[in-house]
């Protein structure tokens, strides 16, 4: 399989692709094991009923992560797309864990299908910086289930994907998609100015594409997040009630 040959030729960067998984994981574990704690919540991080629907949203995630569209002030390796959407309602219905489980199934989802075409380096990023929207909004939401702590979640979010995601993409992203492709860092901002000449520099282009790329995609993910969660909340949380249920009886 091309993905399996791509993984062996990458395989440094994938083993460290894998350590910020992990590190992502268990940091989020233990921080929504300490906040159930301190609430004295008796629900379960992760059970049967949840990781069947990291399953499936996992796999409209995946599915939406491949209708991608460029945007016309940025390079043409930053597309926008809208899979994040299930990924958040996940992470507001059954907790980050949850989140950061769909976020990761996803990646690897697309990979089986579709392989990778930026040696993982666009994969990384979509997964780190999808966290990183992700998870703000995911614990401010747990202080509150309500619509108001998820649209102050949702903005709290997407201002911190926005700076992180753009520092991340300056500091190591943008340097490692060079050194992998054999590419200096000129190669990449020629790219950025193709499309807007007044980008002369990795600084500029962060700021001129990447931040508004976050922006965007920021701003769309929470719109549509918020409209469609608490529709399918119902269904989520009943089911999930249901699945306690079950395992009681």
């Amino acid at each position: 399989m091309k993905i399996i040959q791509t993984v062996l030729e990458n395989s440094l960067f994938v083993a460290q692709f894998m350590a910020i998984v992990f590190i992502i994981f268990a940091s989020s574990y233990a921080i929504e094991k300490k906040f159930n704690t301190i609430n004295s919540s008796r629900e379960r991080i992760l059970n049967t009923k949840k990781i069947v629907v990291i399953g499936l949203f996992s796999a409209i995630s995946s599915v939406l992560m491949m209708i991608e569209m460029p945007l016309p002030f940025a390079p043409p390796f930053y597309k926008i797309d809208l899979s994040e959407v299930p990924v958040l309602i996940v992470t507001f219905a059954y907790g980050p864990v949850a989140g950061v489980l769909t976020e990761f199934c996803k990646i690897v989802l697309k990979l089986i299908f579709r392989s990778t075409n930026t040696a993982f380096v666009g994969e990384l990023a979509n997964f780190v910086v999808g966290c990183s929207l992700i998870l703000p909004a995911g614990f401010i939401y747990l202080f509150n289930r309500n619509k108001h702590y998820a649209i102050i979640g949702c903005v709290a979010g997407t201002l911190f994907m926005t700076v992180f995601g753009s520092a991340f993409n300056a500091i190591y992203l943008l340097p490692k998609f060079a050194q992998l492709y054999g590419m200096s860092l000129d190669n990449i901002v020629a790219m950025g100015s193709s499309v807007n000449p007044a980008i002369n520099s990795i600084q500029i282009l962060v700021l001129f594409a990447t931040v508004p790329f976050n922006v965007i995609k920021g701003v769309f993910v929470s719109g549509i997040t918020v409209l469609l969660y608490k529709k399918l909340s119902i269904i989520l949380r009943s089911q999930g009630k249901s699945a306690v249920r079950a395992g009681v009886n």
